[in-house]
């Protein structure tokens, strides 16, 4: 099954998102990295947010695949486009970033 597996906020402002989301839902958060700034959502190990240089702020979903490399090739067969190529996430996983026919944009998951 392909399963949405953890949801990130791409923001450049971290500092101004943990208080927005902190007060409208109660969630916590702990800093994993300071540069770039990543948190992470306490609340249930399933979102985090990330700090980027300039944008509007876009929400990413996850989606838990069997293979990110084929998964990633049979979107594109499919229209889509591959927007990062696979990367890994030390002791975690492998994701890429890929864009529906539509242009929206989402990630896929392999765990390791």
């Amino acid at each position: 099954m392909h399963n949405v597996n953890y949801v990130e906020l791409h923001t450049t402002n971290v500092d101004q998102a943990r208080g927005f989301y902190g007060e409208l839902f109660g969630w916590k958060f702990n800093t994993l990295s300071p540069a770039p700034r990543y948190d992470d959502i306490v609340a249930d190990q399933k979102g985090g947010l990330m700090e980027e240089a300039q944008g509007s702020g876009y929400w990413l979903q996850y989606i838990d695949v069997a293979d990110v490399t084929a998964s990633a090739k049979k979107a594109e067969k499919l229209g889509g486009k591959v927007l990062k190529q696979k990367t890994e996430v030390p002791g975690a996983g492998w994701f890429a970033i890929v864009a529906d026919p539509g242009g929206a944009t989402f990630a896929l998951w392999q765990k390791a």
